[in-house]
């Protein structure tokens, strides 16, 4: 399993991917209710991160993109989602 200093270098090379895109950043920012400042301010806590893979993740296109442009493996990205505080698998059996 990953631990949390990877997961949050994975998610901050995503939050750079991310705002590299002006269309799909404008998307994040719009649904994360965060200003830019705002942003920018908080870009290394563990929430802020995780919310930034939360939005990646929900489109297999735009992990997939990610792991295009960037050379990362295509999984990091919820893998290091799952390291993160509140992104344990939750077991309902």
């Amino acid at each position: 399993m990953m631990n949390e200093a990877t997961a949050q270098t994975i998610a901050l090379n995503v939050l750079t991917w991310l705002a590299g895109d002006d269309d799909l950043f404008a998307i994040f920012m719009g649904s994360s209710g965060m200003s830019a400042q705002e942003l920018a301010q908080r870009a290394g806590e563990a929430e802020v991160l995780a919310a930034v893979l939360d939005f990646v993740t929900m489109d297999d296109a735009w992990v997939l993109r990610w792991a295009e442009e960037t050379g990362g493996a295509p999984t990091a990205p919820m893998e290091a989602r799952m390291a993160l505080p509140g992104g344990a698998q939750v077991n309902w059996t």
